[in-house]
Order: C-alpha cells, then structure tokens, then sequence
C-alpha cells in the first residue's frame, strides 16, 4: 500500500523509541545503590520512567511505539555472520533483571510496546515506520543510534532525547556525506565497530563517502569498479583491487548493516494510540522498587490523559 498524498503540515507524528538506548544509559547515569524492596538494584528501572516521563511532558505524543531487544546477544544477523556483535560484553544481570520491568513499565504507562527474540529492536522501529509512514503518519526515531538515521524520509526525523539533537534528511547528508537511504552501503563500505561490521578493510568514512557521492550505491560501484581508479580521492589507484578482493565482505555487510522492514509485528494507528495509564500495574511496579518513582508515576498518568484530550 503507497502512502497518501498529505500536505506535510496536516501530518500527525508517531514517535518510535528505541529502548535499550535509554535503559542503558539509565543503567550507566543512575547510581546501582538505588535499591528495591528486595535489595536488587533499580537504577535502570527508575532512569527509564524518569526518561518516559520527560519524553511524554514534551512531546505531548499521541502515537508511540516502543521497540525492546528481547535478545540481547542473537538476532538473525548472527545466522549471517555469527561475529555480528559478538565484540560486546555481555550486559551484567542486575541490568538483565530490569530490562524486563521497563517493558512492564511502559506498557503500564500506556505505551504500545514491541519486542522478539530474532529480530532487534532497529528491526522493530523500522517495520512501525513503514507502517505508519504508509498509514499517512511522518516518523520522529527517537534514539541515540545515528544508524537508524537510514529510516528518515521527507519530513522525519531523528530525535537524541537525552542530548536534545536532531537530524532531517539534509542532516544526514551533512553528518555523513550520504543520503538517509545510503547509510547502509556507508557501514558497508567503510564497517561499524560498534556492532562487528567489518566492511571493506582499509576503507575508511571518507573514502566510503566520496565512493558513494560519485555512485549512489554499493552495486552501482561495483558495476562501475573500472572508474575507481580516475577518481581524484587519496589511494584510488589501489582501490579497484581492494575492492574487488572484499566485494563478498562489503556486500555482507551492507546486508548486516541494513534494517528489517518486515519484522511479525502489529502495526496500525489505533494500535499505538496513546492508552489510559493503568494505576495499579503501575502501583504494583512502584512497590517493587520501594516505593521509589511515586511523582513519576502520577506524571505518566496525567500525560496519558493528556494524550487522549
């Protein structure tokens, strides 16, 4: 189904949080001598309402779907290229032990929130965005990962809420040299250290970005490999051979790098409508966290009213 023709002005937003970004620096920004009533820390627990709280009193959202990793550690990338990932270190089980509760947090506060076990949560936001783009819906991804800076369209944008940054289209380009739908032959050209995308050895940001503005994309490059050579960008000569001699590894990890647009979620705009905040789940929460977040608590509910007016 293609998208309906809206002027841009009369299009509602949704907002599609990445999670684990902000539990994490939860995790990193709170102190774990933050404690519930069974001694375990909390930390992240309370960080992540204080950060639905803020997110909810100034956006004033509306639409939002909350995309959780149920795996941290395997997602079908791994099936691909079993190293995907695999240089992190595994997240210490107090923080395990909570990721669980956020989600149970979220949704008592009324967000519509998604999660699975073989696809990421980059998977997830990107399947809400098709859905809701098509549905007449503009997109604010609201994350600190610069890499789901591939989803933004027209008049979408990427939104770090901790550090108050954002990026349009005309962003990405200034940020990366590339267009939105380029970002991924970008880390597959030059990899992403961050997630074990190995890319093409010795190729770094700004060859990948001149490559890509002389050829738009990956497999435009390659079918036009004989031109690399005339390029006026620093060691082109060597280029064509390197490239030809990791053409399976860049085209891997393009593939790594690439989002999922068709992740078994539901989509639609009722789905992640804003609901009525649910009191005592949230109560039942706050109990387990020793009666800490009590304000936060009464905030998200009035903002869930907000919401629906």
């Amino acid at each position: 189904m293609s998208a309906p023709t809206v002027p841009t002005q009369a299009r509602p937003t949704v907002y599609l949080i990445d999670a684990s970004i902000y539990i994490f620096r939860a995790w990193f920004s709170v102190p774990d001598s933050m404690r519930g009533e069974n001694g375990k820390p909390i930390n992240a627990i309370y960080g992540f309402c204080r950060f639905l709280t803020e997110f909810a009193e100034r956006s004033r959202a509306q639409h939002v779907g909350i995309a959780f990793d149920e795996n941290l550690t395997q997602s079908f990338r791994n099936d691909i290229y079993p190293e995907y990932k695999m240089n992190r270190e595994l997240p210490p089980e107090d923080l395990k032990n909570q990721f669980k509760f956020c989600k149970r947090l979220a949704q008592a506060a009324g967000f519509y929130c998604v999660g699975h076990d073989r696809y990421e949560a980059d998977d997830l936001i990107a399947t809400m965005t098709k859905g809701m783009r098509d549905d007449g819906y503009r997109c604010a991804i609201v994350s600190g990962d610069k890499d789901l800076a591939q989803l933004i369209r027209h008049d979408d944008y990427w939104w770090d809420f901790a550090r108050n940054q954002e990026l349009k289209a005309a962003n990405v380009v200034d940020k990366f040299g590339v267009p939105p739908e380029a970002i991924q032959d970008y880390l597959g050209l030059c990899g992403d250290a961050v997630d074990n995308i190995p890319g093409v050895p010795g190729v770094g940001p700004k060859t990948a970005t001149a490559l890509l503005q002389e050829f738009g994309t990956m497999e435009s490059l390659y079918e036009n490999l004989g031109l690399v050579a005339d390029l006026s960008i620093r060691g082109a000569k060597k280029l064509p051979a390197k490239l030809e001699e990791h053409k399976a590894q860049a085209l891997l990890s393009k593939e790594l790098a690439t989002v999922a647009y068709d992740a078994p979620i539901d989509v639609s705009p009722e789905l992640l409508l804003r609901r009525s905040a649910e009191m005592s789940l949230l109560q039942e929460i706050g109990h387990i966290m020793g009666g800490r977040g009590e304000g936060l608590f009464h905030r998200l509910n009035e903002s869930s009213k907000q919401a629906q007016l």
